[in-house]
């Protein structure tokens, strides 16, 4: 059994170890839970962004940083792969668990989900669940965890706090921009799972998205990062599907452009929505493009296409 604590405290190791070749700070919280400050009080770097996003895939993914073509534009850009795609990305990666205690909140991430089992249809789906005795969580925030928050989580996981690791960066940063973009391959699974697909059934899985450029305010450092996906994000599957017809009928509505609200920075859509991410079409979330081989036949299926012009537009670069 994959366990994607135990993978991702490796990682972790190897931080608390460098924290200055990572540009982090390692601190220890009363309740013994270490914190490492990756990206609120500290530089961090592409470093410490592409390490978090491995930590992220609980160690069963690799992430590199390089520079892509995208029309005119050359932009920094995360790629990322897997050959345990679904527990890697919905086993570990996905944001699936909103942390709220008293006036505490952020969005966590990461392999320590697998033990709360958050969300818990989300496990039953891909038949996995991990029962280590550590746990490591990655916080998108700009406030470190308080103890009660701790106290829950460790909780709510099954293990004591002192073996808690929490990683927190803000999305007003370079690794909150990079983990975020970390993400395409991620995005792609879990639209493609929504619309029917069994993610059991994708065997390696690879994609790169742009490194949107870093806001100091976190609600445009939002808009930002979520366009990097949008419309620059392209994910490549392959699997094995017995019913192609199906499988080609998802492809074609995986794309964000399949989103009737696809088309405008996101920050527009979210101005529109009344700053209400439950307004907004779900179908939107996805990436620009999405490739699928299925080995079963050997043939290739894609939908949708890169969007430089709103890539521009949210950058700023015309």
């Amino acid at each position: 059994m994959l366990s994607v604590n135990y993978s991702a405290y490796l990682m972790i190791q190897d931080m608390m170890e460098k924290p200055e070749f990572y540009g982090v700070k390692v601190r220890k919280t009363d309740s013994g839970a270490t914190i490492i400050d990756a990206g609120i009080e500290v530089k961090g770097g592409y470093h410490a962004g592409k390490r978090v996003t491995e930590i992220c895939l609980g160690g069963y993914g690799k992430a590199s940083i390089e520079f892509k073509r995208y029309g005119d534009l050359s932009l920094p850009t995360v790629f990322v792969y897997t050959d345990h795609p679904a527990v890697a990305t919905l086993g570990s990666q996905f944001a699936g668990w909103r942390i709220k205690y008293g006036d505490y909140f952020a969005m966590a991430s990461g392999p320590a989900r697998a033990l709360a089992l958050k969300p818990k249809k989300l496990y039953e789906k891909i038949n996995y669940r991990d029962s280590a005795d550590i746990g490591v969580l990655v916080l998108e925030t700009n406030k470190f965890p308080t103890e009660s928050a701790i106290e829950g989580i460790a909780e709510e996981c099954g293990v004591e706090a002192k073996n808690l690791y929490f990683v927190v960066a803000s999305t007003s940063s370079l690794v909150g921009s990079i983990q975020i973009s970390g993400r395409i391959v991620e995005t792609g699974i879990h639209k493609l799972s929504e619309l029917g697909l069994d993610p059991n059934s994708i065997l390696y899985a690879c994609g790169s998205a742009p490194v949107a450029p870093v806001h100091p305010k976190n609600i445009h450092a939002m808009g930002l990062t979520n366009d990097a996906i949008l419309y620059g994000g392209v994910v490549y599957l392959t699997l094995k599907c017995d019913d192609e017809k199906k499988l080609m009928e998802i492809v074609e509505s995986s794309p964000s452009s399949a989103s009737s609200v696809y088309g405008k920075p996101f920050m527009k859509i979210f101005e529109e929505a009344n700053y209400d991410f439950y307004k907004i079409d779900p179908n939107l979330f996805a990436p620009s493009t999405v490739i699928v081989n299925n080995l079963k036949t050997g043939k290739i299926f894609t939908a949708g296409a890169v969007n430089v012009n709103i890539l521009k537009e949210s950058f700023g670069l015309r």
